[in-house]
């Protein structure tokens, strides 16, 4: 029976529909597991167990008859138990992004996300965790304290999505949901060993993934699906994209499906690490591996083709437009001591450093510069992706590292005995973010440590279902998700 929680969603949700298996016996198997597993992990920190056996029992209620209550068949996830993550709103539980005076926020409806989800015949399990204010690349708060990365519980999962990545790897749930601004699905999902997918910017709402209700889409930030499979992250991209109700008046979205279907028919880029960002000579090495094996299988490779864009600028513009999002709602005195920072550094200064305080309290005039200096580089992507279908490149620096709950600007990771700035592995989440990008990163296999590294898989804007399938082929030859040990 152990088994059967680490089949894909889309696996569940056939047996269920050809009465293999009933709903409520995947449910209590679930439920059974976080009980006897999540001690040590700590990843469904909201648990909504009698509600999702009651769904259960309406979903093998509906196969009892020739067709669905409502007269058409049921949906693709019928029946399928999942988790998602705690940042999204869901009825009668808390949303509070782990920030303490939000322990009360408890809507009384679902979310947009949670009302797809449903709407396609999945139920929930709870919700999972993630650092405060989703702002880390750990997931702990003072609310639900630490998670664990289930291949080792000293380590981190990642964040902001850690919960939702441990969960899937720990075989807790079917199918689970994140978000995305710095890496916030990827890095998780490299940790962690599964599938995470970074859409194209504005293509899933964020309405519903919010502590405010109605609070308008935030730039550079995404919706998006993690899975143990890249057959359930397409399944479920499906189910989360397209306008909400407001938007839906006046226009519908029409990705176009993978053009692809063969390793052999694509062109890849492959960039292993760079001097801006280096990563472990492993993580690099692992990159190597994917071109050599796509070059064996006849691919189109390169490892020198690069954007056409200066790198430090491109950061620079990234980090902008990131603190511009992550400080919108500083209070007044936060804001005039961000100020003050900002003035302590000369007007040519160009460090990161630099950058990152003046980005803090920028105009709106200034705003927009950068605004369109992103539009420059998005240009440059494009251009680049006219003659590649895909660039594979790093997530993070390192695999899992030690929790490290000391002050984020003291922080720093080891990589190949070298110091790096904590901050500094953003770059390679940030080119797909900043440019609006979709990126998909999939598991490689483990490290010498019995760690999962994962890798990006990037393309042009709105060719989703492109990366998607790349990773599901390329799993094919190289592997892909593995199962930790100890946990049956």
């Amino acid at each position: 029976m152990s088994s059967i929680a680490y089949l894909s969603a889309l696996e569940l949700a056939s047996k269920i529909r050809d009465k293999q298996i009933s709903s409520v016996e995947i449910t209590q198997h679930y439920i059974d597991r976080i009980e006897k597993y999540d001690g040590s992990i700590n990843a469904v920190v909201v648990r909504t167990f009698e509600d999702a056996l009651e769904k259960a029992a309406a979903a093998d209620a509906v196969l009892g008859a020739t067709k669905g209550s409502s007269g058409q068949p049921p949906g693709p996830l019928h029946g399928v138990p999942m988790t998602i993550k705690e940042s999204y709103v869901m009825a009668n539980t808390p949303t509070t992004w782990g920030i303490e005076g939000f322990k009360e926020n408890v809507s009384k409806t679902d979310g947009l996300a949670v009302q797809r989800f449903r709407k396609n015949g999945a139920h929930f399990l709870g919700k999972t965790n993630v650092p405060v204010e989703l702002a880390d690349f750990q997931s702990y708060n003072p609310i639900y304290g630490t998670t664990g990365n289930p291949f080792d519980t000293t380590k981190t999962p990642g964040g902001s999505s850690g919960g939702s990545a441990a969960a899937l790897a720990a075989g807790f749930t079917g199918l689970e949901a994140g978000s995305d601004i710095g890496g916030s699905i990827r890095n998780p999902a490299h940790f962690c060993g599964v599938f995470g997918h970074k859409p194209t910017y504005g293509i899933v709402p964020m309405q519903g993934h919010e502590l405010v209700a109605n609070m308008p889409e935030a730039d550079l930030a995404v919706c998006g699906p993690l899975a143990r499979t890249a057959e359930d992250l397409e399944l479920a991209l499906n189910i989360m994209a397209g306008p909400a109700d407001r938007e839906a008046v006046g226009w519908q979205l029409s990705l176009p499906a993978a053009d692809k279907k063969n390793l052999k028919d694509f062109r890849v880029a492959i960039w292993p690490t760079d001097e801006m960002a280096p990563v472990t000579a492993e993580i690099a090495d692992r990159a190597t591996m994917v071109g050599e094996t796509l070059s064996r299988l006849g691919a189109t490779v390169s490892d020198l083709a690069r954007p056409d864009i200066d790198l430090y600028r491109a950061q620079g513009n990234y980090h902008t437009l990131l603190n511009t999002v992550m400080t919108g709602a500083m209070s007044d005195g936060a804001v005039a001591e961000a100020q003050a920072n900002a003035d302590q550094f000369d007007s040519s200064d160009n460090s990161m450093a630099a950058i990152a305080a003046r980005s803090v309290v920028l105009s709106h005039r200034d705003w927009m510069r950068s605004n369109t200096q992103r539009e420059q580089l998005r240009h440059a992507w494009s251009a680049f992706f006219e003659e590649w279908d895909i660039l594979i490149c790093p997530q993070m620096a390192t695999a899992a590292f030690p929790h490290d709950h000391s002050q984020m600007s003291e922080r720093t990771l080891k990589v190949d005995n070298e110091e790096q700035d904590y901050f500094q592995q953003i770059f390679w989440a940030g080119m797909a973010v900043n440019a609006y990008l979709p990126s998909t990163v999939f598991p490689t296999g483990l490290s010498r440590e019995g760690l999962p590294i994962g890798l990006q898989a990037v393309s042009a804007p709105y060719r989703d279902y492109r990366t998607i399938e790349f990773t599901r082929l390329i799993s094919r030859e190289i592997g892909g998700f593995i199962q930790p040990g100890g946990y049956g």
